[in-house]
């Protein structure tokens, strides 16, 4: 059985009056790819902010190797989103005035790592994605798909244990979309990353090993959304019946 490397017990997180998540309940095992999906306001998102330390639950748990995650200090949260955690959001959110090697760079140089070895690494993973050519490119002079590979890159130049994606592939064309998926997919196997994967659409749901629907901020037993999805393949992870037995779709 896999072992439990992120956990929500119960996540409760409201807007001002508007509830977003209501008492959700997920595992996420080592190395193991977990699609989150529903509609456009089910929770997709803000489960993804609070299981990464950017937002606090207002009531629940989030636990991280068998640890607390939603007590912790601001400072310790974001240290853990600098190293054992990567964050990639849809639109890339690359540091406009930095070219790509030094974007790709920053979650080390801010590691406090010195400088050569940070842009030595940041090549690394410029060649491995394909984007080399544009190392000294500022992120407005690439195409979408670049930039996305780019901030993908700088997601995994940590090396880290878990990869937050948030629509990834949602503001690229179809072809580009399936292109930097495959690279996500690639990597995190080589790697044996866990990845969190939010997503409205069954094409990239269907690179997971298991997909759990949202729908009004609960999760959804019938597989909401998207027809190829089974009640079983939906709820709590691996603790219930392990990622490869839980798999709603192949890779």
């Amino acid at each position: 059985m896999t072992e439990v490397l992120l956990a929500a017990r119960g996540v409760v997180k409201s807007y001002g009056n508007s509830p977003a998540l209501r008492g959700v309940t997920v595992d996420v095992g080592e190395g193991e790819i977990v699609a989150v999906t529903g509609p456009s306001g089910c929770g997709k998102s803000t489960l993804l902010y609070c299981l990464s330390g950017i937002m606090r639950p207002d009531a629940g748990e989030i636990s991280y190797r068998g640890a607390r995650l939603d007590t912790r200090r601001e400072s310790e949260r974001s240290a853990l989103r600098r190293g054992d955690f990567g964050v990639l959001f849809q639109f890339g959110q690359l540091v406009a005035e930095l070219p790509a090697v030094d974007n790709v760079a920053l979650p080390l140089l801010l590691r406090g790592t010195r400088r050569r070895e940070a842009r030595s690494a940041a090549m690394v993973w410029l060649d491995r994605l394909g984007v080399a050519d544009v190392a000294r490119d500022l992120p407005g002079e690439m195409s979408g798909g670049q930039a996305q590979r780019v901030a993908l890159g700088r997601a995994l130049v940590t090396e880290p244990h878990v990869l937050f994606a948030d629509e990834p592939t949602g503001a690229l064309d179809t072809l580009t979309g399936e292109a930097v998926l495959g690279h996500i997919v690639r990597v995190v196997r080589e790697q044996g990353t866990a990845v969190v994967l939010v997503t409205h659409e069954a094409t990239v749901a269907a690179h997971a090993d298991r997909e759990v629907a949202l729908r009004d901020g609960m999760l959804d037993p019938t597989g909401l959304g998207f027809p190829m999805a089974s009640p079983a393949a939906v709820g709590a992870g691996p603790a219930a019946a392990g990622p490869r037995h839980a798999r709603t779709s192949g890779r």
